[in-house]
């Protein structure tokens, strides 16, 4: 099993979210403020992910850095454990060195997803610089374009009293299509099965062979379509885009919760209740994590 969406709260993820909020809090002060662990360096951060994985029997991990300019704590979490992590960015394409940074990112660091969400950064999908962002993981193959569509709620901000003028409007996967016939050797992940834009998922995916849902997080964005189970959602997709393009995740983050076993007990029944074969659901849940990003 390989876990497609874990996201690394860093040191430096909270010193962003410190420096957000305008207090001056510390990092370790956010961490008693949530009641969450400090995470400490990047490698002690990097070996408690490893003896999560362990104990939850979980082979490999993409870690998202999830402030744009963390690149570095995730490139050391890789490094340190090279067998068992991929690394993610978030990248705020809307900075004047945006394309620069990814190429760094993905060129020097070795992180293989560059992360967009439109509606936080408000740059749309078509926007010319997003395609320079993009223009980057073509140029590297084997790195992944990850794009945040759908509803977007960011539990610790909430948490910490931050405001979050997001633009939901922009977070369209049909956007995310566009992009993919674009760049049709680039794979394209659209998370959370679109996040409540179910249907525009399905239609980037049916229409890009290039595009990728993951499964990760609770999914509760069902409750937007009256009717709508997790069951059904994975009997759709399956039907739409294949169990060679649906990548499991969970959307774990911080600790002491750790890895979301109670996501992977929803996901294995939803897909038992799809009449999901052995082979799609060794796909889904290990097998197409392991062709986009094989080992080192």
């Amino acid at each position: 099993m390989n876990d497609t969406h874990c996201h690394f709260f860093s040191t430096q993820f909270f010193t962003t979210l410190a420096k957000h909020r305008g207090k001056g809090d510390t990092p370790s002060q956010l961490c008693r403020e949530l009641e969450w662990d400090d995470p400490g360096t990047p490698e002690e951060l990097a070996a408690r992910w490893v003896r999560e994985l362990d104990a939850a029997g979980v082979s490999r991990a993409a870690l998202i850095a999830s402030v744009p300019g963390d690149e570095a704590s995730v490139a050391a979490a890789v490094a340190s454990h090279k067998n068992r992590f991929v690394g993610f960015f978030m990248l705020d394409p809307s900075t004047a060195d945006a394309a620069e940074r990814a190429w760094r990112a993905v060129a020097n660091l070795g992180l293989r997803g560059i992360c967009l969400f439109p509606a936080m950064h408000h740059v749309p999908l078509d926007d010319e610089r997003v395609r320079r962002v993009v223009e980057v993981a073509e140029a590297h193959p084997g790195t992944a374009v990850f794009v945040h569509c759908g509803v977007l709620s960011v539990g610790v901000r909430k948490k910490l009293g931050l405001v979050s003028r997001f633009d939901m409007r922009l977070g369209d996967p049909l956007g995310v299509a566009r992009l993919a016939a674009m760049f049709p050797s680039v794979p394209f992940i659209i998370p959370h099965f679109g996040a409540g834009l179910f249907r525009e998922a399905l239609m980037a995916a049916d229409f890009c062979p290039n595009v990728h849902l993951d499964t990760s997080s609770s999914n509760g964005w069902v409750r937007y379509i009256p009717g709508l189970t997790l069951d059904e959602v994975f009997r759709t997709a399956l039907a739409v885009a294949g169990p060679s393009r649906l990548l499991f995740g969970t959307d774990s983050s911080f600790f002491p919760r750790g890895w979301q076993k109670p996501v992977h007990e929803a996901q294995a029944a939803a897909l038992a209740a799809a009449n999901a074969t052995l082979d799609a659901r060794t796909r889904i849940m290990g097998g197409n994590f392991a062709r986009l990003f094989p080992a080192a």
